[in-house]
């Protein structure tokens, strides 16, 4: 069965509909082809992309005035399977603030399917969200550059054993 509008200005959320017979359906059932039906139809809606992140455009004094403040915040959020912070660990790549006080953390994770894929990005956003004058907080989860070992601090390497 096809869905047809055969006048321009019926509404647009209704139509015939029209088998390939002589007849037109109403209802699931056959009528006379003379007597033209309506079906009213809900409208279809296409699917509505996921809203673009917004960039935060930093404003230095704000960004060197907070970002001390959000480190040691990010310090008291561990991965779960590591015992050292995740700034330690090198997983936040940046930190901005704009002059309204909006900050914007930009981390990845250790691998794309770590158990705190979850968890970690909320606890950032949470945990910066906390520091007394911050409006806003968002956090972005970025795959590149990749992490690897080498953006962990010396501390960190050292509290693994690595150095």
């Amino acid at each position: 069965m096809d869905i047809v509008n055969p006048n321009n200005d019926q509404h647009p959320n209704q139509s015939t509909a029209k088998s390939n017979g002589d007849s037109e359906m109403q209802g699931g059932s056959p009528v006379d082809a003379s007597a033209a039906s309506t079906v009213n139809t809900p409208p279809v809606e296409a699917p509505v992309p996921a809203p673009a992140t917004e960039k935060i455009v930093g404003d230095p004094l704000a960004t060197l005035k907070f970002k001390p403040k959000i480190i040691e915040a990010l310090s008291t959020v561990f991965d779960p399977e590591i015992p050292v912070n995740i700034y330690e660990l090198g997983l936040i790549y940046d930190v901005v603030v704009d002059a309204d006080h909006n900050v914007r953390v930009t981390m990845t994770l250790t691998a794309p399917n770590c158990p705190a894929a979850q968890i970690l990005p909320e606890e950032v956003k949470t945990k910066t969200a906390s520091v007394e004058g911050v409006t806003d907080a968002s956090v972005e989860v970025v795959w590149e550059p990749t992490w690897t070992p080498e953006r962990m601090s010396d501390a960190a390497k050292l509290e693994l054993g690595m150095l």
